[in-house]
């Protein structure tokens, strides 16, 4: 796995990587821009409004103090979008990476695996829902991890562990469904659930690093690639039930 590490950190300094790192970076900012000020706009009105409907009904506080209200609401509403774009970005590339994902493939399996029957793409319907599907999941992760950031940390080691295996799971399938139907790279991952999971781990680990991050769908397709490369032609250990 450590292997499979280093390959994928010295090819991500190519020049193929490098444009496909740009397209990446560029579309998590434009979504991560947009969502913001979408966000911000609606809690600004959201507060703008709540504070106009106090004024005119309570009264008792004067015009001023409304406005600084508003004020304070206003930037402590962009705190908390810049916040969660910060928590939300490995939801924003578990999607954006399905659109990258077997340019990047294509790349790894031609430097590393050359000797190899290439993958074939996959169709762009089952690559979005595999993304928007993982991406939903971590947004309610989120969600139920939120309240435990205040208990000593406990939040944070949740989120990790849960990108480590949401991120591993959709990175693998998607790596998997390039040479095996759906229902058969789902048995694969199952099978070998452990090394997959480990692998996620040092994904939650690339993902956790603010900047870095953006490039996380080429780190985790291309060590993906590896992986699968690695446990694909492992037998499956079967464990036989014990006798009486």
């Amino acid at each position: 796995m450590l292997t499979a590490a280093f390959q994928t950190l010295t090819q991500m300094a190519s020049p193929p990587f490098r444009r496909v790192l740009l397209k990446s970076i560029g579309l998590a900012l434009i979504m991560v821009v947009l969502t913001g000020i979408g966000l911000h706009r609606m809690f600004a009105w959201m507060a703008e409004s709540g504070t106009s409907w106090a004024e005119v009904n309570v009264g008792v506080v004067p015009h001023t103090g409304w406005s600084i209200l508003v004020w304070v609401l206003s930037i402590a509403a962009t705190l908390g979008i810049v916040a969660g774009a910060i928590f939300l970005m490995p939801a924003v590339s578990a999607f954006v990476g399905t659109f990258f994902v077997d340019e990047i493939a294509d790349e790894v399996e031609r430097t590393h695996y050359p000797a190899d029957a290439p993958g074939h793409a996959l169709p762009l319907g089952v690559a979005l829902w595999q993304g928007i599907k993982t991406a939903l999941i971590a947004v309610a992760v989120y969600l139920v991890a939120v309240p435990f950031l205040f208990f000593a940390g406990l939040g944070l080691v949740i989120m990790f562990v849960a990108n480590a295996y949401l991120l591993s799971r959709e990175y693998f399938l998607l790596a998997a469904m390039r040479f095996h139907p759906p229902a058969e790279a789902v048995a694969l991952r199952r099978a070998h659930r452990g090394s997959v999971f480990a692998a996620g781990l040092l994904i939650a680990m690339f993902v956790s690093i603010p900047i870095v991050n953006l490039a996380t769908p080429l780190f985790a397709t291309a060590l993906m690639v590896h992986m699968y490369k690695r446990l694909a032609g492992r037998p499956v250990q079967l464990v036989e039930p014990r006798r009486a």
